[in-house]
Protein backbone atom coordinates (compact mmCIF):
# COMPACT_ATOMS: atom_id res chain seq x y z
CA UNK A 1 0.00 0.00 0.00
CA UNK A 2 1.62 3.30 -1.67
CA UNK A 3 1.39 5.95 1.45
CA UNK A 4 1.88 9.31 -0.29
CA UNK A 5 3.96 12.72 0.94
CA UNK A 6 4.97 11.24 3.90
CA UNK A 7 2.04 10.88 5.88
CA UNK A 8 1.80 8.53 8.94
CA UNK A 9 0.43 4.69 7.43
CA UNK A 10 -2.04 4.70 10.60
CA UNK A 11 -4.91 7.30 10.63
CA UNK A 12 -5.90 8.34 13.99
CA UNK A 13 -8.69 10.87 15.33
CA UNK A 14 -7.88 13.26 18.28
CA UNK A 15 -10.37 12.21 20.88
CA UNK A 16 -11.24 15.70 21.87
CA UNK A 17 -11.93 17.33 18.06
CA UNK A 18 -12.68 15.44 14.89
CA UNK A 19 -9.26 15.98 13.24
CA UNK A 20 -6.64 13.22 12.11
CA UNK A 21 -3.39 13.17 12.90
CA UNK A 22 -2.56 13.51 8.75
CA UNK A 23 -3.52 17.13 9.06
CA UNK A 24 -0.13 19.02 7.92
CA UNK A 25 1.29 21.17 11.10
CA UNK A 26 4.26 22.49 8.99
CA UNK A 27 3.97 22.47 5.21
CA UNK A 28 7.42 23.06 3.31
CA UNK A 29 6.45 25.93 0.72
CA UNK A 30 8.85 25.65 -1.22
CA UNK A 31 9.25 21.34 -1.07
CA UNK A 32 10.16 19.36 -3.93
CA UNK A 33 7.83 17.99 -6.86
CA UNK A 34 9.44 14.58 -6.53
CA UNK A 35 9.10 13.45 -3.03
CA UNK A 36 6.61 16.13 -1.05
CA UNK A 37 8.22 14.96 1.87
CA UNK A 38 9.46 16.99 4.65
CA UNK A 39 6.55 17.69 6.54
CA UNK A 40 5.50 17.63 10.04
CA UNK A 41 2.12 16.38 10.91
CA UNK A 42 -0.47 16.85 13.51
CA UNK A 43 0.58 14.91 16.83
CA UNK A 44 -1.53 13.12 18.79
CA UNK A 45 -0.44 12.11 22.41
CA UNK A 46 -0.40 8.60 23.51
CA UNK A 47 -1.60 9.40 26.46
CA UNK A 48 -4.80 11.50 26.25
CA UNK A 49 -5.66 10.66 23.12
CA UNK A 50 -5.66 14.53 22.39
CA UNK A 51 -4.21 15.91 19.52
CA UNK A 52 -1.19 18.99 19.81
CA UNK A 53 -3.44 21.77 18.77
CA UNK A 54 -6.26 20.88 21.57
CA UNK A 55 -3.69 20.06 24.02
CA UNK A 56 -2.14 23.83 23.30
CA UNK A 57 -5.75 24.79 23.62
CA UNK A 58 -5.69 23.62 27.38
CA UNK A 59 -2.53 25.80 27.58
CA UNK A 60 -4.09 29.00 26.62
CA UNK A 61 -7.17 28.65 29.05
CA UNK A 62 -4.23 28.49 31.74
CA UNK A 63 -2.55 32.00 30.06
CA UNK A 64 -2.49 35.44 32.40
CA UNK A 65 -3.99 37.00 29.65
CA UNK A 66 -3.45 40.58 31.38
CA UNK A 67 0.12 40.14 31.84
CA UNK A 68 0.06 38.67 27.90
CA UNK A 69 -1.28 42.23 27.70
CA UNK A 70 1.07 44.24 29.17
CA UNK A 71 3.97 42.51 27.27
CA UNK A 72 2.30 43.98 24.43
CA UNK A 73 1.94 47.52 25.54
CA UNK A 74 5.23 47.41 26.60
CA UNK A 75 6.21 45.93 23.11
CA UNK A 76 4.24 48.58 21.40
CA UNK A 77 5.97 51.39 23.43
CA UNK A 78 8.87 50.72 21.69
CA UNK A 79 7.64 51.20 18.43
CA UNK A 80 4.84 53.90 18.31
CA UNK A 81 5.53 57.15 16.48
CA UNK A 82 3.77 60.86 17.62
CA UNK A 83 5.11 62.21 13.94
CA UNK A 84 2.54 60.97 11.89
CA UNK A 85 4.73 57.94 10.42
CA UNK A 86 3.54 54.55 10.20
CA UNK A 87 4.92 52.52 12.97
CA UNK A 88 3.41 48.42 12.57
CA UNK A 89 2.68 47.13 9.26
CA UNK A 90 -0.51 44.63 8.87
CA UNK A 91 -1.07 42.14 6.21
CA UNK A 92 -4.39 40.85 5.21
CA UNK A 93 -7.14 40.72 2.84
CA UNK A 94 -10.39 42.46 5.09
CA UNK A 95 -11.73 39.31 6.44
CA UNK A 96 -12.75 39.06 9.87
CA UNK A 97 -9.25 38.25 11.57
CA UNK A 98 -7.48 41.20 9.79
CA UNK A 99 -9.85 43.70 10.59
CA UNK A 100 -9.90 42.63 14.07
CA UNK A 101 -6.34 43.05 14.14
CA UNK A 102 -5.79 46.39 12.38
CA UNK A 103 -8.74 48.08 13.98
CA UNK A 104 -8.32 47.38 17.47
CA UNK A 105 -4.40 48.19 17.22
CA UNK A 106 -5.29 51.37 16.01
CA UNK A 107 -7.83 52.26 18.31
CA UNK A 108 -7.63 51.11 21.44
CA UNK A 109 -3.33 50.67 21.16
CA UNK A 110 -3.08 54.07 19.52
CA UNK A 111 -0.60 52.76 16.68
CA UNK A 112 -0.53 53.62 13.12
CA UNK A 113 -0.85 50.95 10.79
CA UNK A 114 -0.40 50.58 7.15
CA UNK A 115 -2.26 47.84 5.50
CA UNK A 116 -0.95 45.47 3.30
CA UNK A 117 -3.02 43.29 0.81
CA UNK A 118 -1.79 40.78 -1.41
CA UNK A 119 -5.28 40.69 -3.30
CA UNK A 120 -6.68 37.42 -3.87
CA UNK A 121 -6.13 35.25 -7.02
CA UNK A 122 -9.82 35.99 -7.98
CA UNK A 123 -12.20 38.20 -5.57
CA UNK A 124 -15.33 37.54 -4.80
CA UNK A 125 -17.96 39.71 -5.14
CA UNK A 126 -18.39 40.15 -0.79
CA UNK A 127 -14.87 39.65 -0.02
CA UNK A 128 -14.13 42.58 -2.35
CA UNK A 129 -16.92 44.73 -0.71
CA UNK A 130 -15.31 43.75 3.04
CA UNK A 131 -11.86 44.58 1.54
CA UNK A 132 -13.42 48.15 0.92
CA UNK A 133 -15.17 48.48 4.54
CA UNK A 134 -12.16 47.64 6.24
CA UNK A 135 -10.48 50.67 4.44
CA UNK A 136 -12.98 52.88 4.11
CA UNK A 137 -15.25 52.27 7.55
CA UNK A 138 -12.56 51.02 9.67
CA UNK A 139 -10.52 54.55 8.31
CA UNK A 140 -6.89 52.87 7.47
CA UNK A 141 -3.83 53.72 4.97
CA UNK A 142 -3.81 50.38 2.50
CA UNK A 143 -1.49 49.69 0.02
CA UNK A 144 -2.73 46.54 -2.40
CA UNK A 145 0.40 44.83 -4.45
CA UNK A 146 -1.03 43.73 -7.47
CA UNK A 147 1.70 40.64 -8.41
CA UNK A 148 2.10 39.83 -12.41
CA UNK A 149 -1.15 38.29 -13.63
CA UNK A 150 0.85 35.97 -16.22
CA UNK A 151 3.54 34.48 -13.42
CA UNK A 152 0.69 34.80 -11.03
CA UNK A 153 -1.45 32.29 -13.31
CA UNK A 154 1.57 30.40 -14.51
CA UNK A 155 2.68 29.37 -11.02
CA UNK A 156 -1.19 28.60 -9.73
CA UNK A 157 -1.63 26.27 -12.27
CA UNK A 158 2.25 24.27 -12.09
CA UNK A 159 1.19 24.35 -8.07
CA UNK A 160 -1.73 22.40 -8.95
CA UNK A 161 -0.55 20.02 -11.61
CA UNK A 162 2.54 19.28 -9.56
CA UNK A 163 1.22 19.42 -5.67
CA UNK A 164 -2.03 20.12 -6.15
CA UNK A 165 -1.92 23.14 -4.04
CA UNK A 166 -4.13 25.88 -5.32
CA UNK A 167 -2.93 28.34 -2.76
CA UNK A 168 0.79 27.76 -2.52
CA UNK A 169 1.71 30.50 -4.39
CA UNK A 170 -1.10 33.09 -2.71
CA UNK A 171 0.48 31.50 1.11
CA UNK A 172 3.79 32.74 -0.56
CA UNK A 173 2.85 35.99 -1.70
CA UNK A 174 0.61 36.78 0.89
CA UNK A 175 2.95 35.55 4.06
CA UNK A 176 6.68 36.76 2.27
CA UNK A 177 5.68 39.95 1.10
CA UNK A 178 4.81 41.95 4.62
CA UNK A 179 8.78 42.06 5.34
CA UNK A 180 9.80 43.36 2.16
CA UNK A 181 7.14 46.37 2.56
CA UNK A 182 8.32 46.73 5.47
CA UNK A 183 11.77 47.42 5.07
CA UNK A 184 10.87 49.58 2.08
CA UNK A 185 8.82 51.85 4.16
CA UNK A 186 11.07 51.85 7.44
CA UNK A 187 8.49 50.41 9.32
CA UNK A 188 10.30 47.85 12.20
CA UNK A 189 7.14 46.38 13.49
CA UNK A 190 5.10 43.87 11.59
CA UNK A 191 2.10 42.00 13.14
CA UNK A 192 0.40 38.58 11.83
CA UNK A 193 -2.96 37.43 13.50
CA UNK A 194 -3.34 33.97 15.17
CA UNK A 195 -0.44 32.02 16.57
CA UNK A 196 -0.34 29.12 14.46
CA UNK A 197 0.38 27.05 17.50
CA UNK A 198 -3.11 26.91 18.32
CA UNK A 199 -3.56 24.62 14.90
CA UNK A 200 -0.60 22.40 16.20
CA UNK A 201 1.97 23.96 13.71
CA UNK A 202 5.36 23.68 15.25
CA UNK A 203 6.16 27.10 16.86
CA UNK A 204 6.37 26.74 20.83
CA UNK A 205 3.33 28.63 22.59
CA UNK A 206 5.56 30.72 24.29
CA UNK A 207 6.98 32.42 21.21
CA UNK A 208 5.59 36.07 20.39
CA UNK A 209 8.44 36.45 17.32
CA UNK A 210 9.35 35.34 14.35
CA UNK A 211 11.90 37.11 14.17
CA UNK A 212 14.05 33.88 13.30
CA UNK A 213 11.82 31.92 11.56
CA UNK A 214 13.05 30.25 8.17
CA UNK A 215 9.60 31.03 6.62
CA UNK A 216 10.15 34.81 6.47
CA UNK A 217 13.65 34.82 5.62
CA UNK A 218 16.36 32.48 3.33
CA UNK A 219 20.03 33.54 2.61
CA UNK A 220 20.14 30.71 -0.94
CA UNK A 221 17.14 31.74 -3.07
CA UNK A 222 18.73 29.34 -5.88
CA UNK A 223 18.24 26.54 -3.15
CA UNK A 224 14.07 26.85 -3.01
CA UNK A 225 11.24 25.43 -4.88
CA UNK A 226 8.27 26.92 -6.01
CA UNK A 227 5.20 25.43 -7.58
CA UNK A 228 7.35 22.27 -6.47
CA UNK A 229 10.32 23.24 -8.95
CA UNK A 230 13.44 24.53 -8.29
CA UNK A 231 13.62 27.94 -9.00
CA UNK A 232 16.61 27.68 -11.58
CA UNK A 233 14.65 25.35 -13.57
CA UNK A 234 11.05 27.37 -13.31
CA UNK A 235 13.19 30.09 -14.87
CA UNK A 236 14.92 28.17 -17.52
CA UNK A 237 11.94 25.87 -19.15
CA UNK A 238 9.22 28.78 -18.98
CA UNK A 239 10.91 31.81 -19.76
CA UNK A 240 11.11 33.86 -16.75
CA UNK A 241 13.60 35.27 -15.20
CA UNK A 242 14.49 35.92 -11.08
CA UNK A 243 12.45 39.81 -11.24
CA UNK A 244 9.43 37.31 -11.87
CA UNK A 245 9.82 35.36 -9.12
CA UNK A 246 11.59 37.19 -6.44
CA UNK A 247 8.34 38.71 -4.89
CA UNK A 248 7.17 35.35 -4.05
CA UNK A 249 10.26 34.40 -2.36
CA UNK A 250 11.26 35.23 1.52
CA UNK A 251 13.72 38.25 2.52
CA UNK A 252 17.33 37.67 3.05
CA UNK A 253 17.85 37.45 6.39
CA UNK A 254 20.83 39.98 5.79
CA UNK A 255 18.14 43.13 5.11
CA UNK A 256 15.67 41.97 7.93
CA UNK A 257 18.98 41.93 10.48
CA UNK A 258 19.87 45.28 8.81
CA UNK A 259 16.80 46.80 9.48
CA UNK A 260 16.01 45.48 12.32
CA UNK A 261 12.29 44.39 11.54
CA UNK A 262 10.48 42.23 14.24
CA UNK A 263 7.95 39.95 12.87
CA UNK A 264 5.01 39.12 15.83
CA UNK A 265 1.45 37.10 16.19
CA UNK A 266 -0.91 39.73 18.08
CA UNK A 267 -2.37 35.96 19.17
CA UNK A 268 0.12 35.72 21.56
CA UNK A 269 -0.64 38.41 23.19
CA UNK A 270 -4.35 38.60 22.76
CA UNK A 271 -6.85 35.83 23.58
CA UNK A 272 -7.44 35.18 19.93
CA UNK A 273 -11.24 33.44 19.46
CA UNK A 274 -12.38 33.35 15.92
CA UNK A 275 -15.92 33.80 16.48
CA UNK A 276 -15.06 37.26 18.36
CA UNK A 277 -12.88 38.54 16.05
CA UNK A 278 -16.09 38.19 13.61
CA UNK A 279 -18.61 39.87 15.58
CA UNK A 280 -15.56 42.32 16.40
CA UNK A 281 -15.32 43.13 12.78
CA UNK A 282 -19.23 43.24 12.23
CA UNK A 283 -19.32 45.91 14.40
CA UNK A 284 -16.41 48.18 13.55
CA UNK A 285 -15.44 47.58 10.05
CA UNK A 286 -18.72 46.75 8.44
CA UNK A 287 -17.49 43.14 7.70
CA UNK A 288 -20.26 41.09 6.32
CA UNK A 289 -20.29 36.96 5.58
CA UNK A 290 -20.86 35.08 3.03
CA UNK A 291 -24.29 35.10 1.91
CA UNK A 292 -24.90 31.49 1.72
CA UNK A 293 -23.22 28.78 2.87
CA UNK A 294 -19.35 27.93 1.98
CA UNK A 295 -19.00 24.59 0.60
CA UNK A 296 -17.32 22.07 1.82
CA UNK A 297 -18.41 23.30 5.56
CA UNK A 298 -21.39 24.77 7.28
CA UNK A 299 -19.79 28.54 7.82
CA UNK A 300 -20.16 31.21 6.05
CA UNK A 301 -17.59 33.98 6.93
CA UNK A 302 -13.95 31.52 7.50
CA UNK A 303 -12.03 32.74 4.02
CA UNK A 304 -14.61 33.78 1.79
CA UNK A 305 -12.50 36.37 -0.46
CA UNK A 306 -11.32 34.39 -2.85
CA UNK A 307 -13.19 31.89 -5.45
CA UNK A 308 -10.40 29.24 -4.91
CA UNK A 309 -10.34 29.15 -1.23
CA UNK A 310 -13.44 26.47 -1.94
CA UNK A 311 -11.21 24.79 -4.40
CA UNK A 312 -7.85 24.88 -1.92
CA UNK A 313 -10.05 22.56 0.83
CA UNK A 314 -11.17 20.35 -1.92
CA UNK A 315 -7.19 19.37 -2.42
CA UNK A 316 -6.77 18.74 1.31
CA UNK A 317 -9.64 16.45 1.64
CA UNK A 318 -8.22 14.79 -1.42
CA UNK A 319 -4.65 14.53 -0.20
CA UNK A 320 -4.94 14.38 3.27
CA UNK A 321 -8.80 13.35 3.99
CA UNK A 322 -9.51 16.40 5.58
CA UNK A 323 -12.42 18.67 4.66
CA UNK A 324 -13.01 22.37 5.19
CA UNK A 325 -15.74 21.07 7.30
CA UNK A 326 -12.77 19.11 9.73
CA UNK A 327 -10.58 22.05 10.02
CA UNK A 328 -13.70 24.43 10.85
CA UNK A 329 -15.63 22.33 13.38
CA UNK A 330 -12.03 21.17 15.31
CA UNK A 331 -11.49 24.72 16.22
CA UNK A 332 -15.12 25.67 17.40
CA UNK A 333 -14.88 22.46 19.75
CA UNK A 334 -11.69 23.91 21.11
CA UNK A 335 -13.28 27.10 21.92
CA UNK A 336 -16.31 25.70 23.46
CA UNK A 337 -18.68 26.46 20.23
CA UNK A 338 -19.70 22.75 19.40
CA UNK A 339 -19.55 19.29 20.86
CA UNK A 340 -17.98 16.57 19.37
CA UNK A 341 -20.63 14.74 18.01
CA UNK A 342 -22.53 17.93 16.71
CA UNK A 343 -19.10 18.14 14.74
CA UNK A 344 -18.95 14.81 13.50
CA UNK A 345 -22.22 15.12 12.47
CA UNK A 346 -21.28 18.29 10.23
CA UNK A 347 -18.39 16.24 8.84
CA UNK A 348 -20.03 13.61 7.76
CA UNK A 349 -22.61 16.08 5.85
CA UNK A 350 -19.93 18.64 4.57
CA UNK A 351 -16.44 17.57 4.37
CA UNK A 352 -15.30 16.66 0.69
CA UNK A 353 -18.50 18.67 -1.17
CA UNK A 354 -17.19 19.26 -4.29
CA UNK A 355 -16.36 23.23 -5.07
CA UNK A 356 -18.82 23.49 -8.26
CA UNK A 357 -20.05 27.07 -7.27
CA UNK A 358 -16.94 28.48 -8.99
CA UNK A 359 -14.57 25.57 -9.77
CA UNK A 360 -15.09 26.30 -13.87
CA UNK A 361 -14.61 30.05 -13.15
CA UNK A 362 -10.97 29.42 -11.34
CA UNK A 363 -9.93 26.22 -14.01
CA UNK A 364 -10.72 29.00 -16.75
CA UNK A 365 -8.68 31.48 -15.15
CA UNK A 366 -5.40 29.99 -14.78
CA UNK A 367 -5.90 27.56 -18.28
CA UNK A 368 -6.48 23.90 -16.48
CA UNK A 369 -8.77 21.49 -18.16
CA UNK A 370 -11.18 20.44 -16.01
CA UNK A 371 -10.83 16.58 -16.98
CA UNK A 372 -7.07 17.09 -16.39
CA UNK A 373 -8.04 18.36 -12.85
CA UNK A 374 -10.10 15.37 -11.82
CA UNK A 375 -7.31 13.04 -13.51
CA UNK A 376 -4.78 14.96 -10.53
CA UNK A 377 -7.13 14.35 -7.87
CA UNK A 378 -7.04 10.79 -8.66
CA UNK A 379 -3.28 10.70 -8.81
CA UNK A 380 -2.48 12.73 -5.60
CA UNK A 381 -4.95 9.91 -3.18
CA UNK A 382 -2.97 8.13 -1.09
CA UNK A 383 -3.63 4.39 -1.33
CA UNK A 384 -3.78 4.28 2.88
CA UNK A 385 -7.03 6.74 2.63
CA UNK A 386 -8.86 6.08 -0.04
CA UNK A 387 -10.44 2.59 -1.50
CA UNK A 388 -11.69 2.86 -5.28
CA UNK A 389 -15.48 1.36 -4.64
CA UNK A 390 -18.09 0.91 -7.29
CA UNK A 391 -19.98 4.20 -6.05
CA UNK A 392 -16.65 5.55 -6.17
CA UNK A 393 -13.75 6.77 -3.88
CA UNK A 394 -14.14 5.95 -0.26
CA UNK A 395 -12.20 6.96 2.84
CA UNK A 396 -10.86 3.75 4.17
CA UNK A 397 -10.93 5.93 7.81
CA UNK A 398 -13.24 8.14 9.15
CA UNK A 399 -14.04 10.16 12.47
CA UNK A 400 -17.98 8.51 12.30
CA UNK A 401 -15.93 4.99 11.55
CA UNK A 402 -17.89 4.40 8.85
CA UNK A 403 -14.85 4.38 6.09
CA UNK A 404 -14.61 1.24 3.97
CA UNK A 405 -11.88 -0.60 6.51
CA UNK A 406 -13.10 0.67 10.03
Amino acid sequence: MKVKFNLPKKVVFCKNCVMSNQRPSSIPEFHHKKNRKGANYLKIETKTGWCSACLQNKIKQKINWNSREKELEKLLSKFRKNNGEYDCLIPGSGGKDSAYQAHILKYKYRMNPLLITWPPILYTDYGLKNYNNWVNIGGFDSLVYRPNGKVMRLLTKLSIENLLHPFQTFILGQKNLAPKIASKFNINLVFYGENEAEYGNPIAENESSLRNNSYFVSDNINSLYLAGIKIKKLVKEFDLNLNDLKIFLPIEHKELKRKKIQIHYLGYYLKWIPQEAYYYAVKNTGFKPRPFRTQGTYSKYNSIDDKIDDLHYYTTFIKFGIGRATYDSSQEIRNGHLLREEAKNLVKKYDGEYPDVYIDEVLEYIGLDKDKFHKLCDEFRSDHLWKKTKNGWKLRHSVNLDGTDD
